[in-house]
């Protein structure tokens, strides 16, 4: 399918590159003779100024009523016509909001949302491209590609904040993605194994203003005595420090740690869509919870079955029916259980449990937002993600102008394959 949608692209953009059947005589030779003898025909008869009247006519009235967008020219795809998108990939044109195959949405208790525009993305999209590309770990695999480590500079760099706490490093490129957004600002690492192992084996980054808990000294973020430790850093204001978390741990548990510490400004790496993954993620939490049995259809010979078989074939981390739905149609969760403590521990979550569980979280949510794609997949290649159960990307299908402008050509296509859903959230105490 991909391959379809990359020949449908360069077609409008490579037309004027020379023909690839341009050896292929029969071919040209015997649709001419065609439209030759018909064109002798119409001036013979005298009909042919008339027919040319006529179909002039037909034109400019249909232009009265046709509508630019609805036309399927790729670059005229907007960010919000999803059923255009669809349509261009030639799937199913399901609307991507609360539905059958729609983007779960955490609501926030009073409506509240980010700051920054999608011409803010588009600015810092232009600058970071840049500062990825000095990146010392280029291989990077099992840890963040292009698309987050963007999201998590980005949102970084725009709230300044006066600490910054990542609970999972792995060989250290998160901790340098936050040192390039925020130079001078202390930077606290939680990981079970310390960076600086990993350079015996090859590249790895250790931040020299970088508190570590790590290696012997290793204590889990729940476990940690955050009041000493802010007021060993001097801070005060916990509205002013970001936690990032890539920990793969629940991500219901990590949320009310944080609100117990006291912080309000969350990143969770990997929010893992319904029926993926390997923990319990918000959006899984919040996937259509109000309606009984999530909103989901596990009847395989429905339309949400069919579609979903479908996209199977086209996306790695498309779920099917088999896949989505459990015994008695339980289906919230990983496959409906809660992974949890290092992937050491998987119990089974009950409908009652998740209904719980999602009106928690919307209680104390002031914020929920999802990182978009950097760009569509016809234009990085990546077959990992479903675009049905993502927010529209920040550069279309079909710009590939701007995508090359951005610089994002120069990337190697295998970076923008790590897409999942990455989140920021605001918490602050529930209501009473």
């Amino acid at each position: 399918m991909l391959e379809r949608v990359l020949s449908a692209r360069r077609g409008a953009h490579m037309a004027d590159e020379g023909d690839e059947h341009e050896g292929d005589d029969s071919k040209t030779k015997k649709h001419l003779s065609i439209a030759i003898r018909i064109t002798n025909y119409f001036i013979r008869t005298g009909y042919l100024c008339p027919i040319l009247l006529i179909a002039t006519a037909i034109l400019l009235i249909s232009s009265l009523f046709v509508r630019p967008r609805d036309l399927l020219c790729v670059s005229s795809i907007s960010s919000f016509d999803r059923l255009s998108r669809n349509r261009f990939f030639g799937l199913d044109g399901l609307e991507s909001d609360f539905g059958s195959l729609g983007v779960p949405w955490c609501r926030s208790k009073d409506g509240k949302t980010v700051d920054w525009t999608s011409k803010d993305l588009l600015q810092g999209l232009e600058e970071f491209v840049p500062i990825y590309e000095s990146r010392p770990i280029k291989n990077n695999m099992y840890g963040m590609g292009f698309d987050h480590s963007f999201g998590l500079w980005f949102i970084a760099r725009w709230l300044k904040p006066d600490l910054m706490i990542e609970s999972g490093a792995f060989k250290g490129h998160s901790t340098w993605i936050l040192r390039q957004a925020m130079p001078n600002t202390r930077i606290i690492s939680i990981t079970p194994r310390h960076p600086e192992k990993y350079l015996k084996k090859g590249p790895a980054y250790v931040d020299g203003n970088c508190t570590y808990f790590a290696g012997k000294d290793f204590v889990d973020f729940g476990s940690v005595d955050w009041k000493t430790v802010m007021k060993k850093h001097g801070v005060t204001d916990l509205t002013r420090v970001l936690i990032f978390f890539d920990d793969h741990q629940n991500e219901l548990k990590r949320l009310k740690q944080a609100l117990k510490a006291g912080f309000s400004n969350l990143v969770f790496e990997d929010n893992y869509d319904t029926g993926t993954g390997d923990h319990y993620s918000l959006r899984q939490i919040c996937d259509q919870f109000y309606i009984q049995g999530g909103g989901h259809s596990c009847f395989e010979d429905g339309d949400e079955g069919r579609a979903r078989t479908r996209r199977k074939k086209f996306w790695e981390k498309a779920v099917d029916t088999k896949e989505l739905c459990g015994p008695g149609e339980v289906w919230w969760g990983v496959r409906g259980y809660m992974r949890d403590d290092f992937n050491h521990s998987n119990k089974p979550i009950s409908y009652t449990q998740h209904f719980q569980n999602s009106r928690f979280v919307e209680s104390i949510l002031d914020v929920y937002w999802e990182l978009p794609p950097v760009a569509g997949p016809s234009l990085t290649h990546q077959t990992r993600y479903d675009p049905a159960r993502a927010p529209s990307p920040i550069v279309e299908d079909g710009r590939f102008g701007l995508f090359q402008r951005l610089g994002l050509s120069r990337l190697e296509t295998s970076v923008f394959n790590g897409y999942t859903q990455m989140v920021y959230v605001q918490i602050s105490p529930k209501k009473s």
